[in-house]
């Protein structure tokens, strides 16, 4: 029984450090509306690049922006491509909350992998726009308010303090409290909760964490102070909240949950060392499902130092979250090449991996 609670406390602690880096995200989005087209068209290595940086960013709304410029035949192939491979959806933010080091070194590696891959592809897909679209386009995330900082509106907004706006101010508050004076329970330690020995890395390094959730935390605070009711209101409490809360801590508790009644029967570590290649193959098909959550395993068992770099790598590269969902609304076809070009390489690279021995 202690063994759940301190899970369902541990998921919790990511969880709320999941959604205030999607918070932050989603304002940051919001913020540079409009600025992501000027000056593309005519230049594919900027379209490229523009992939991979949208790519990286944690969640679905970069990819979402991406796929939104591709249908109206703003950037082609190469840069979408470049975005998929480069993207890693909602599994970005539990990385860098477990096992900030090593994801910063995941991005970086696979945001080069996406810049590569998109001009290849480019070269072999002359034609930029190669799929015939349909006419329904995606207006994804678009504000007609401008969010910024605007005195006026930041004091009013203070003066007449909304209910949404109090909880998630008192939330971050309180989570902030816990970190600086609490006893250090509250902070990210996957290798406790599953009881696992570390082998071949190292990733705890809770004052890093520590430090890390405090800033993320006080980013969160500062949008919550200042971003307009709408925003607020649509955004982060009708989108962050209700969407993706109960989702992200219903995964993470069942994977946690999951692996430590494993662990308890079998040895993870000598079953997945013993079956690289056939796990290599695992990560990857599942890659291909656009959906955030089915990938928190491959993070879990990461994190725990049961898994190869190599395997979380090679799924990082093929998944993109569910930010393809509106490509396949749009071109299923579209789809299938993008996710054809993020397998072979996927495969290559994770392949490449285990060869070399990480």
């Amino acid at each position: 029984m202690n063994a759940i609670i301190e899970i369902a406390k541990q998921s919790l602690t990511i969880t709320f450090f999941v959604l205030s880096m999607m918070l932050i995200i989603e304002y940051l989005n919001v913020l540079t509306k409009g600025m992501w087209s000027k000056g593309l068209k005519t230049k594919l290595w900027k379209q490229i690049l523009l992939g991979a940086v949208l790519g990286i960013i944690p969640g679905c709304l970069g990819a979402y922006t991406a796929v939104s410029l591709y249908v109206h035949n703003i950037i082609g192939l190469g840069a979408l491509v470049s975005t998929m491979i480069a993207t890693s959806g909602d599994e970005a933010f539990l990385m860098f909350s477990t096992i900030p080091e090593q994801a910063l070194i995941l991005h970086l590696i696979i945001f080069v992998v996406a810049i590569i891959s998109g001009f290849i592809v480019q070269l072999i897909f002359k034609n930029r726009f190669a799929f015939k679209l349909s006419e329904k386009h995606f207006h994804l995330h678009n504000s007609p308010e401008c969010v910024c900082f605007n005195k006026n509106t930041i004091i009013h907004q203070l003066i007449h303090l909304k209910t949404k706006r109090i909880v998630l101010l008192l939330s971050v508050l309180a989570m902030m409290a816990l970190l600086i004076f609490g006893s250090g329970h509250t902070e990210i330690s996957i290798n406790h909760i599953l009881n696992v020995q570390q082998q071949a890395h190292q990733h705890d390094h809770p004052q890093w964490i520590h430090i890390t959730f405090l800033v993320v935390l006080g980013f969160a605070l500062l949008t919550l102070l200042t971003v307009n009711d709408h925003f607020l209101e649509q955004h982060l409490w009708g989108h962050v909240l209700k969407k993706h809360l109960l989702k992200i801590f219903l995964w993470s508790f069942g994977t946690l949950l999951v692996f430590h009644f494993l662990n308890q029967y079998y040895d993870l570590s000598t079953l997945v060392h013993d079956n690289l290649w056939v796990v290599l193959i695992i990560a990857v098909l599942i890659g291909i499902i656009p959906e955030s959550g089915p990938h928190f395993i491959f993070v879990i068992m990461f994190a725990a130092g049961t898994l190869p770099f190599s395997i979380l790598l090679a799924n990082s590269i093929v998944q993109d979250g569910h930010g393809s969902l509106p490509l396949i609304a749009e071109s299923p076809k579209a789809f299938a090449v993008v996710k054809v070009i993020n397998i072979a390489v996927g495969l290559l690279i994770g392949a490449t991996g285990l060869a070399l021995g990480f």
